[in-house]
């Protein structure tokens, strides 16, 4: 697109002058403000906090909720929010997908009138940040048999369980944590500010990988009060905890494929600069093989997500197609990665390098929001008919 010229097939002509517009606005915060300053806290596994709450100048917080100071994007609009994003760095990204669609948009998709207009407001101009506890140290992928409790008493819930792999929680106001109730279905708790709460314990995962500047946090929670009026009044089965992965699991596809076009235009950059025997890289026929198949996958990557965002918008969207979505795309952005990082050589393990980072964040996105087996096997019951989730 814009930035590198590159748009072989005219991707662009797709977009609205407001969603080009869009691209712009998110690309210079990405390129003036996120890229040149990431690196050390990636390198020091620490939360970019000054970096990250620059984007609240940004006209996107929210998705596409509408009111409440929410964006009330499209959601071809929503996509490319992440997919700008995540071209830049995925750390960034995923703290936003965090605050923005999965704690935002639980709120303005299952909360009451009364609780999205007391949370969201905030949540938009970023006075609160947001959080999302869903998994837990022994059920990732089964998430519907979770294991954390939830018991009514009087006014109260009271909270006990433990939750694991939890984004933004350590620096959290607002924090979503999903429980059973004692009739056996499935309730969404507010808890606020939750550092400072009786009962729960926080604590960052160290030595990731990837997505190294997003903490990520254990959480343990012990006879944990929480008032009644901040149970979620919309979520009373697992089947209204999907609707938000289906919003969520539609955002990382899109990040996916932002981070598959970030690689390549890095690679195709460095290979036309880089000099080897008095000339570019770029000019050997193995590099250009590599640089043509990166090419290839981010145009139908970029094309499929346009489809996709047509079904969003129209409310077409299945759990298996998102699921079969987001496996392929993160699937392709892997082997993008895997490319770019080889035709920068030594170079591509340097942080010095965006490819290097954008390739650690590949094999991360590659299993959250549903591993690829587990989305495979929602895409497959879909298709099929037959569940082969034991």
């Amino acid at each position: 697109m814009e930035t590198t010229g590159f748009d072989l097939y005219q991707f662009e002509q797709l977009l609205s002058d407001e969603q080009r517009g869009l691209c712009r606005q998110i690309r210079a915060y990405v390129d003036n403000i996120v890229v040149p300053n990431i690196n050390p806290f990636w390198e020091r596994a620490e939360y970019p906090r000054d970096i990250f709450m620059a984007i609240k100048e940004l006209p996107i917080l929210g998705g596409t909720v509408k009111g409440y100071g929410c964006a009330g994007l499209d959601s071809l609009s929503y996509g490319l929010v992440q997919y700008e994003l995540s071209r830049g760095d995925g750390s960034i990204s995923t703290i936003f997908i965090v605050h923005s669609s999965l704690a935002m948009g639980t709120i303005g998709f299952l909360g009451s009138a009364e609780q999205r207009e007391r949370w969201l407001p905030a949540m938009a101009r970023m006075e609160k940040i947001g959080a999302f506890g869903l998994t837990e140290p022994e059920r990732g992928s089964d998430a519907s048999h979770l294991l954390t409790t939830a018991r009514r008493d009087g006014n109260n819930y009271i909270l006990n369980g433990a939750k694991r792999w939890i984004g933004n929680a350590s620096f959290a106001d607002l924090l979503i944590i999903w429980a059973r109730d004692e009739d056996g279905g499935f309730s969404g708790f507010v808890l606020e500010n939750p550092t400072q709460l009786p009962g729960v314990q926080i604590t960052n995962i160290p030595n990731k990988i990837g997505k190294r500047a997003v903490p990520n946090a254990d959480i343990i929670m012990e006879n944990v009060r929480v008032p009644a009026e901040n149970r979620l009044e919309g979520c009373t089965k697992f089947k209204d905890i999907t609707k938000i992965l289906t919003y969520s699991r539609y955002g990382v596809t899109w990040e996916a494929i932002g981070l598959a076009a970030g690689c390549f235009e890095h690679a195709l950059r460095y290979t036309k600069e880089r000099q080897q025997f008095d000339r570019p890289i770029a000019s050997f026929q193995l590099v250009q093989q590599k640089l043509v198949e990166m090419a290839a996958e981010v145009s139908y990557l970029q094309f499929f997500g346009y489809h996709l965002a047509q079904l969003m918008e129209n409310d077409q969207l299945t759990i298996g197609q998102v699921a079969m979505a987001k496996y392929s795309a993160t699937t392709k952005a892997r082997r993008v990665a895997q490319l770019g990082r080889e035709v920068l050589g030594g170079n591509g393990i340097l942080l010095d390098y965006t490819v290097a980072r954008l390739f650690t964040d590949a094999e991360a996105i590659y299993s959250y929001e549903g591993t690829a087996d587990i989305n495979l096997l929602i895409a497959g019951r879909e298709i099929t008919g037959l569940s082969a989730i034991v």
